[in-house]
Parts: C-alpha cells; structure tokens; sequence
C-alpha cells in the first residue's frame, strides 16, 4: 500500500514573508500604490490634523486611501469587510503596511472626504491625460439607480408620516394596556414585550423628530413629494428590479477608453434634470487638466431618451456640442422597428395558419382624409359632418398640436364609424393637426432645436452615431455593478453617496490605466 507525507489545512503556521515584494508590478495593487504614493496629492488631509504635540498618532491618510480602493476593487463595500481583510489578507496588509485600522477609522475617513474627493478623482484624470487615455471626441452620459441606506417605508407626506405616527402610538397604547393587565394578574412581563414597548417609543421620537425639524418637500409642480425619515435626501425610484430609495448615480464617460470624466449622485429619478450639473462638472474637472473653457465645442455627445428635453437641448446648443439625444417617439419613426409592437395592443392577435389568407382589416381615415375649411377653422368629414376647433394649441411631447372634434351625434349612426373610430365604443373622433413637425420650419423661418435633434437622430449618420452610445456607457455600470459588487451605497446623504460613488468612478478609472496605460510613460517606481 502507497504511503503519503501527511497534511493539515487547519494546522497554523508562520511565514517569514517581505511585504514590498507582495505588490507585484502589472497589479491593480501595485498601480493603486504607484499612484497614491506619486501621483496623487493627499497633503490636503493633513489640515484636519492637530495632534502635532499631543493626541495618538493617526493612521496616515495614503494607508486608508490605499485599502479603501483595492477593497472597492475586490467587491468590499463594507468597512468591516476592509478591516477584516487589513488582518487576513496579505495583500491587504502589504498595502497598508501591516497596520490595522478598525472599520470605524475607515468609515469615518470616507464620509469626511468631501473637500478631498474631487481633488484626487481629478488626480487621476490627470495621470489618463499624460498617458493619452482620454479621445476627447465623443462623451456619453447616463445614470444608474441604486438603493441607499434608507428605507422606503419610511417615505411619505408629511399627511402620511403623521398618520403612520398615529398608528404607531395606537400601538403602543395597546401594549401598554397589555402590560398593565399583566402587572394586575402578577405575571412579571417577558423581555420580549420590554423591548417591544422600546423599539414603539424610538420610531414614534423618530417621526416626531423628524416633523419638527423639516419641511414637506415640493416637486416641480409645487405639489408635495414624498418625503424620508431615514435619508431625506434619496428618492422613491422605480427599476427594472421593482421601487427602491436611493440615488441617481450619474457618469460622463470618454468614448476612447471609457474613461469617467465625471461622476455624481443625485436624489431624484429623472435623468433630465441632471444634465446640466453633470456637463458642467466635467467641464470643471477638464479645466483643471488644462482644457479651455470652449472644449465641448463640436465634439460628439450622445445620451439616451430620459434626457430629451428643450432646456438640455439649448444648453447643448450653448456648449456648441454636437447632441444625439433622441426624442420618446423616435423608435416609431425608424422602419427598422416598425412592427415591433403589432401583438402587444391586446387586441391583435398572432395569425393562426389557417388565418394567413384572409383579407387584411380596413384601412383606418387619416388626416389627409379629413377637409379644412378655412371660413370657420374648422374640418369636414369623409361623411360631410363638421369638426369644430376645441383647443387651439395642444402640447403632447413636445409637439404642439391644433385639437378639433366630431358631435357625438354625428358619429352614432356614421356609416364610416369602423373606418374612422379608432374602437366600437369611442363616441366622437377626435382630430390632431401637428403644428411643428420635424423638418418643418417654425415661424421665423428656422428649424427649432426639437425639430434638428429629430433630423439628426432620424438620419441615417445620427443613427450611426447614437448606436455608439451604447456600448460606450453601459459597459462602466456593468463593471461597477457586477464586478465591484457594488449594488447599493452604504452610506446616507447626498455628500457621503457622493464620495462613495467618486470612490468606485476612481477605482474603474485605476483599472483602465492598469490596462490600457504606459507606467513606464510617468516613471515606473523602483525601490
């Protein structure tokens, strides 16, 4: 029988190891430390420290910036993941030189980079732009929603809140009186109902709090939105993935390597209100690189339908960039989709084999069919009945239309009802004359912006164009999601999602220099 050297895998054992030698060259690790230690300028924590004479010396801000980044790398989102890793890890305690610090340390160093934040985002665009990682051509925008650490339950009107107080102090009535009937019986009360009667107390001071301190938040229609005792400042948002309350996670992307110019989080859903603020802080954050002020002029910028809007279009026509940014119609313009959604009305069915020879239906009256008499603005019917003006400028996505309508007797006996009516059971017809149209002329003689962004995107270049938007943007969230592990921020506020977001934007910009960039182009460094 063959005999074998006998092991142990739980057995401990100590090895004499060299920590510099476990930052390997051509590491995510190794680049990490290259860059804290050179490129970066972490001088600018050093005034929030007055322990000159007296007071424990503190963890250098290089230790905690370097673990945090390769903990964010690794899908440790987690301060106490990161603190675990600073004792297990090798490389871990290679990086932050075999110290230790607690996961309060490095919670704490997080949430108060607010000032520090963008200086070292912008440190590392800089070491892009000496390694001529950034194309400046084409810049695509877009934003992922991830929950934060709220709550929604805790969300509502202040009518709300106060109602879900009430209910919670009803409670508490309940099991106070239940407690009581248990002091008369002599029954001593378990900890359960204790802690029951504790935890109803904290969430009603909660609430109340909460309504003494703040106001009811107010949407662009001046009508109250939901407010959130946890995190006022996140947002009910809906996902493919269901409601959550968290943020808007915004990136600007360079299309050459997809480099983040530019990565911010904002607390509301739609995407069209933060084009704007995410322009201009890529312009802030190339200005410091030494771009001019003009740089956007005639380059490329691309983003998806939830930023069409009139005010992004002018702002875009200010930068003198060169948009694609489609309008919610534009699907239905293109040929190549035009019977995309036939079996999705409810009504039209899929044609059964022995289905496919019968007589396609009657072809519905347009407005071509329908005659303007100018006398009275009003339009005639195929069966010479009149449809009287009812508003004269009706807007429907940022189309502006006249709107004239039938007499409903008109249409009850109509021979011309199934040709006409767009069902059985609508009552009148209801006619819309587009007053703009794409490729239209306004009354100046000058095409709007509405009706050039149509032109463009409808063209077969700008459907070239704008097809590069995709797999320049998504990309970068699929990385930051799925790879970093990164699905949800850990933090509250809006400054502290901020600086959790700007983290995970740097480290995707560390891994695109570890890939793409020359170390030897800013001085490789040597022991």
């Amino acid at each position: 029988m063959p005999r074998f050297k006998p092991f142990n895998y739980s057995q401990m054992t100590m090895i004499p190891i060299s920590l510099e030698k476990q930052i390997v060259e051509g590491t995510l690790e190794h680049t990490i430390h290259y860059l804290v230690e050179r490129k970066m300028d972490t001088g600018i924590f050093e005034e929030r420290f007055r322990n000159d004479e007296t007071g424990c010396p503190a963890y250098h801000p290089k230790v905690l910036l370097k673990v945090i980044l390769l903990g964010y790398s690794h899908g440790l989102v987690s301060s106490r993941d990161i603190e675990k890793a600073c004792r297990e890890n090798v490389i871990f305690m290679a990086l932050a030189g075999e110290q230790k610090p607690d996961h309060s340390t490095i919670a704490q160093f997080v949430s108060s980079m607010k000032r520090e934040i963008i200086h070292l985002f912008r440190d590392i665009l800089m070491v892009c732009e000496e390694m001529e990682l950034l194309g400046g051509t084409h810049f695509s925008l877009d934003g992922l929603r991830l929950p934060s650490n709220a709550s929604k339950e805790w969300s509502g009107t202040f009518k709300e809140l106060r109602k879900k107080k009430a209910k919670l102090e009803k409670r508490l009535k309940e099991v106070i009186r239940e407690h009581q009937r248990n002091d008369n019986e002599r029954e001593i009360p378990s900890a359960p109902h204790k802690k029951r009667v504790k935890r109803l107390e904290q969430k009603i001071r909660k609430l109340e709090q909460f309504l003494c301190e703040n106001e009811p938040k107010a949407g662009k229609t001046r009508k109250e939105i939901q407010s959130n005792v946890t995190d006022n400042e996140s947002a009910k948002m809906v996902t493919s993935h269901g409601v959550i309350q968290g943020y808007n996670a915004q990136a600007l992307v360079d299309d050459k390597h997809q480099i983040i110019l530019h990565g911010e989080a904002f607390g509301n859903a739609q995407d069209h209100d933060n084009l704007s603020p995410m322009l201009q802080g890529t312009k802030e954050n190339l200005h410091s690189l030494g771009k001019p002020e003009n740089y956007f002029k005639d380059k490329t910028f691309t983003a998806d339908g939830n930023y069409y809007d009139k005010k992004n279009l002018q702002i875009c026509e200010t930068e003198e960039l060169d948009a694609y940014i489609p309008d919610p119609q534009f699907r239905k313009r293109d040929e190549r989709y035009a019977e995309q959604n036939r079996f999705r009305d409810g009504v039209t069915r899929r044609p059964k084999k022995q289905d496919r020879d019968e007589p396609p239906p009657p072809q519905k009256f347009t407005n071509e069919d329908f005659t303007y008499v100018q006398s009275n603005d009003s339009y005639r019917c195929p069966n010479d009945k009149v449809l009287k003006l009812r508003v004269r400028r009706h807007h429907i996505r940022h189309v502006v239309y006249r709107h004239y309508r039938s007499q409903a007797e008109d249409c009850r006996l109509c021979p011309f009802r199934d040709k006409c009516l767009a069902k059985p059971a609508t009552k009148v017809r209801h006619l819309m004359i587009p007053l703009y149209k794409a490729g239209q002329k306004n009354q100046d003689g000058v095409l709007s912006l509405t009706q050039k962004m149509k032109n463009k995107i409808d063209s077969p270049e700008g459907k070239a164009i704008y097809s590069r938007r995709l797999g320049n943007i998504e990309p970068v969230f699929a990385n930051i999601r799925s790879q970093k592990r990164m699905d949800r921020f850990t933090l509250r506020t809006k400054v502290k999602v901020d600086i959790q977001w700007m983290l995970y934007c740097m480290v995707h910009n560390l891994e695109k220099i570890l890939h793409y960039g020359d170390m030897a182009k800013i001085s490789i460094l040597r022991a």
